[in-house]
């Protein structure tokens, strides 16, 4: 068999040609395609055979015998490193014989994957009216700035500085970019002992119910609420309690007494998107003063907002020091990145850190790194300013459509972050909804999973726009709004 024959070249991949000829050749080494003593084609054959440029093959040899997968000898050509076979493959017919397996479900301690949750298309992106919360508009992201911070951070002297094993320190620059940066827009001064680089939001969570609470405990959850939140809390086995909120955000009254912790969105109540006067902020800190309660406060989308004067973190107010405090940048640079933060006491943030190292001793320090440098220069500033301007009309389009479309429906105002929370009309479920939805190309987030109770309202749903262009959304819609007759239920 020709050599030739092993490759699969795509020409208007993202991918070069040359790095495409160099894995296949690495994928036909490891798999045993090429022997170990014929010599490869040269470059101007193999060239010739694939129909690209002599160059594009020899850059290739030469990525590989700098890598030792192959050897040059003197006069005979390219070979295979005998090296790279070294480590025969194990002979299938000298395993175990098969049977007497353990019953999983018997061993398994906790089943998270039995919890409900929210579940999205992974191919959103070629549905034309992409309504999904949490994504981004790819058109939006900063590609220049970034590929810049993260060439920067791959230098040779930073490197050095991050490629060993950091233990469970964080990147100096990052945490004096959050403390001198992002934190004083929300009123929040902060040492550095007092801060913690996190695994997105998510992390930050499930190690400080982890920290906080335990199967006796009692956690109490705004309702609706983040799902993720309430099943970290189920995982943890502690008693989640449900809150009620309304058009300020979550409700202060008795019913948070018996609560040794509460979890709240104030800047953006997730999902409704409403935001906690600062009244109410103040009710809320003395209540939790005068019945010993902990306060997590997750900021996610604060700077997302559409307001000229927003208001301050909960945080910011509170002087009993019991207010934690989680951020992210998930909702502004990229969500896959997953990097996040916690302000808390310093004793607080020390067990963290010792929880931390336990589970992934810290994020991955390139990408702080690359974080750190992006923010340092500017670039996240003018990021947030343009997807506020750019948030703020897609808002503004969506409740106009909203408004003439489904004049059935309600919705809050959108006063910043990247969704809508709508109630449709009595009747209508959702789940149908979303159902008929996507076989027209929309996408949409029922509601119901945001509720704690056994027997939720089906009739509400979640329309995001950070992932769709503001020409798709009224015709979305207008779609959307003839689909919702044939989902309502007598």
């Amino acid at each position: 068999m020709s050599i030739a024959q092993l490759f699969h070249l795509t020409p208007n991949s993202d991918i070069s040609l040359q790095k495409q000829i160099r894995t296949q050749i690495v994928t036909a080494i490891q798999n045993g395609q090429i022997p170990h003593d014929q010599a490869l084609p040269s470059s101007r054959a193999l060239a010739s055979q694939l129909g690209v440029a002599r160059n594009t093959v020899v850059l290739a040899y030469e990525r590989l015998l700098e890598d030792g997968y192959i050897l040059s000898r003197q006069r005979s050509g390219y070979f295979v490193n005998p090296d790279t076979l070294a480590r025969p493959l194990i002979d299938p017919q000298l395993r175990v014989p098969e049977g007497g397996e353990p019953d999983w479900s018997a061993r398994l301690t906790s089943q998270a994957s039995h919890y409900k949750s929210i579940h999205k298309p992974k191919n959103w992106q070629e549905y034309p009216y992409p309504f999904i919360y949490g994504h981004l508009d790819y058109e939006l992201f900063p590609t220049n700035n970034w590929r810049e911070c993260c060439r920067d951070a791959l230098s040779v002297a930073a490197i050095k500085e991050w490629s060993n094993d950091q233990l469970d320190h964080d990147d100096a620059l990052l945490i004096e970019q959050i403390r001198t940066r992002l934190l004083p827009r929300r009123g929040i001064w902060a040492q550095p002992e007092q801060i913690l680089i996190t695994v997105g939001a998510q992390q930050a969570l499930y190690m400080l119910v982890r920290l906080l609470l335990d199967d006796s405990g009692v956690i109490g959850l705004e309702n609706p609420g983040y799902v993720d939140a309430r099943n970290i809390a189920l995982l943890n086995r502690t008693t989640v309690k449900a809150l009620p909120v309304d058009d300020k955000g979550l409700i202060v009254d008795a019913a948070l007494d018996d609560c040794d912790c509460i979890y709240v969105t104030p800047s953006h109540q997730s999902p409704t998107t409403v935001t906690m006067p600062i009244q109410r902020r103040y009710e809320l800190l003395q209540r939790a003063v005068e019945k010993d309660v902990v306060i997590i406060e997750d900021d996610y989308e604060s700077e997302i907002n559409f307001a000229a004067n927003p208001t301050p973190a909960l945080k910011s107010l509170d002087q009993s020091e019991r207010v934690i405090y989680v951020g992210s940048l998930s909702k502004t640079l990229a969500p896959g990145l997953r990097m996040g933060y916690v302000v808390a006491p310093a004793a607080v943030i020390a067990e963290l850190r010792a929880l931390r190292r336990l589970m992934v001793r810290h994020p991955a320090s390139n990408n702080q790194r690359a974080v750190a440098l992006f923010l340092a220069r500017g670039y996240q500033d003018t990021l947030t300013r343009q997807l506020v301007k750019t948030y703020r009309q897609r808002c503004s389009t969506m409740m106009q459509a909203l408004d003439q479309q489904l004049a059935v429906a309600a919705h809050m105002p959108g006063f910043g972050g990247s969704s809508l929370w709508v109630r449709g009309p009595d009747g209508l479920d959702a789940d149908q909804l979303k159902t008929a939805a996507l076989a027209q190309g929309i996408i949409i987030e029922p509601g119901a999973v945001h509720f704690i109770q056994d027997d939720p309202p089906k009739n509400f749903f979640r329309l995001g726009y950070s992932s769709v262009s503001d020409d798709k959304i009224a015709e979305g819609i207008q779609r959307l709004a003839a689909l919702i007759p044939g989902a309502i239920c007598d």
